[in-house]
Order: C-alpha cells, then structure tokens, then sequence
C-alpha cells in the first residue's frame, strides 16, 4: 500500500462571513503526481495555503508526511514547511538582489542544510534542471522569466521535500518552454520520490500527471471571486 504523504478531510475554510472550501477529502499517496485544476474564484490558492500551513482550516484537519499541521505552533508550522514541503509560486518570489544559488542557499538554511553541503545540492540540482552554474550566480532579477522559474525549482526541490506543491508555475511560458519545463520538474521529482501537487487552470498539462482533480467539482463552497 501506498504511503500517504497529504490528507485533506472535512475541510472548511472562509474569509469573513464567505465560504472558500468545503473539502470532503483529498489524498496524495507518496511519489504520486496529481494535476488540480480549476478556474480562478475555485479556491486554489486557499487551499495551497492551508495544505502550506500558512493558515489553517475553521473545520477539519490536514496532516502533510504524517504531520497534523494545527498541532504545531506558527514557528513550528514555519520550520515543518522548510524540511518537508517545497512550493514553486506563480510569481517566483525570489529575492531580485541576491544571487539564484543564494537564493536556494537561504532555502537550504532554513531546512536545516549547511552551506557547503547546500552548494554542492544546489549545484547537482541545477544541472540536472538545465540550469548552469554560470547562470545560477546571476543576481535573480538579471535572469530571464524561464531561468527564474528554475532557481525557483531548485529552491523548492533542495532538500528533497515529501510533497512539492506548484502554482501556476508555466503561466508566463510559451507551449515549447512550458512542456520541457515540465519533463524536467517532473522527472527530478520522480528522483527524488516526492509527490507532486500542480494546481493550474491550464487542462493541457493535466496528460504530464497520474491522477486529474477538479477542485470546482471537488469543493462544496460558493468561493469568494479572485481566489
């Protein structure tokens, strides 16, 4: 049996008076690789918070590699997410004035890798990405749109995480740059034996996974638009 690395069960979430979620369940086994779609106004970027722990549910529990995360302190909830959870935002967010490998050393820092160690990983991993050395120690805001989506991989992927989670992170690619992008995520994923969790409105990606969520369908809300 497959070990599951995130469960989702009875979730209820809402800003204000309005409901965003109400999430019977949600299971990612782990290595499994699954694409959650849905438009904007589903309630995407709720639920990568909450399954983040970057706030929790009104109603329910997610446990993420065994972890209930509302039994953790906010600093706890902070220190979890730098050992066992890597996050590829749709903007990046990369700090634009260190360089792509200090931004995955800081990373590194905060799970716990010291600095040769987190070099020498960094380094590994950006190659198998495509991803010079050259390049990785251009300043962030120097490198173009797609060099900084792959920094922004080998930051999430540096200290090999249970679960990977990724927003949106091919919007801003053109089909070709998009598609190779995803062999290479995806493989180095498959690697390192972490589940992948793809949230994206784009449906054309969902033949990459091995199961497809639709999170309209999957949540019982009337979601806030602009989610």
């Amino acid at each position: 049996m497959s070990t599951e690395v995130l469960r989702c069960q009875d979730l209820r979430f809402g800003w204000r008076d309005s409901p965003v979620l109400m999430l019977e369940s949600l299971c990612v086994a782990a290595g499994e690789r699954v694409f959650l779609g849905g438009p904007s106004g589903s309630g995407k970027s709720s639920l990568l918070a909450l399954i983040a722990g970057l706030v929790l549910p009104q109603e329910g529990y997610i446990t993420v590699a065994g972890q209930d995360l509302a039994s953790l302190s906010a600093a706890g909830r902070d220190r979890w997410r730098a050992r066992h959870l890597g996050i590829i935002f749709q903007q990046f967010n990369l700090v634009p004035y260190l360089s792509g490998l200090d931004n995955v050393l800081l990373a590194a820092s905060l799970s716990g890798i010291g600095r040769a160690s987190g070099k020498e990983r960094a380094l590994a991993l950006a190659e198998r990405l495509e991803l010079s050395e050259a390049l990785l120690v251009q300043k962030a805001i120097e490198l173009s749109v797609g060099q900084q989506q792959r920094v922004a991989a080998v930051r999430a992927m540096i200290a090999e995480p249970a679960l990977l989670i990724a927003d949106e992170p091919t919007s801003a690619l053109d089909d070709r740059r998009r598609d190779h992008f995803m062999t290479l995520l995806l493989r180095e994923s498959e690697r390192q034996n972490s589940a992948v969790l793809f949230v994206s409105h784009d449906q054309r990606l969902a033949a990459h996974f091995d199961r497809h969520l639709d999170l309209p369908t999957l949540n019982g809300a009337t979601p806030c638009s602009g989610d």
